[in-house]
């Protein structure tokens, strides 16, 4: 298992649609355990294979708090096959948005349909912080960001302190 680099925004790659996964192998596996070692390193609770440069529609998760008793979960090709009318906002952040907050409004519950790290097809029925990191993790199987359901002026703000942060690590 290895830990992969996360792209971060500005990145066209983020911006790609990821293609579906014909099945569950030992490639696929592989990769998913790679990516969860990278969400733990980062440290995260969510990341889609696009992060790291690999677009394919490949998600993983852990939203546990304990750090002793770990809960990943595997969504291969996710399809949100329902969503509540009814919204929540949480406060969202993203690992290639690294270190920008932003309160994002989305549906308090849906029900997604995906196979699992074993190949299995699953339904689940999510609310919460699970159903919210669904959904923005499924973004960037779309080439979406948290970032693009602000307003203008803040997503401009954010990118130009992430433009920022690049030039200054390049600089050390």
């Amino acid at each position: 298992m290895t830990v992969k680099k996360i792209l971060t925004e500005p990145n066209k790659i983020l911006r790609q649609i990821s293609v579906s996964v014909d099945k569950v192998g030992e490639e696929e596996r592989g990769l998913m355990d790679d990516m969860l070692d990278t969400m733990y390193e980062a440290p995260g609770i969510g990341l889609a294979a696009i992060q790291i440069g690999i677009p394919k529609r490949i998600i993983v998760m852990d939203i546990s708090r304990d750090e002793d008793k770990k809960e990943p979960r595997f969504f291969v090709n996710p399809i949100i096959k329902n969503r509540n009318k009814i919204k929540a906002k949480y406060e969202e952040g993203c690992l290639s948005v690294p270190d920008q907050f932003a309160e994002i409004e989305r549906p308090n519950t849906c029900e997604v349909e995906y196979l699992d790290y074993e190949g299995k097809k699953q339904l689940l029925k999510a609310d919460g912080l699970l159903a919210t990191c669904i959904q923005h993790e499924m973004d960037h199987l779309e080439g979406i960001l948290f970032i693009d359901y602000l307003s203008k002026l803040k997503k401009s703000i954010i990118i130009k302190k992430l433009s920022k942060i690049k030039i200054n690590r390049k600089i050390l």
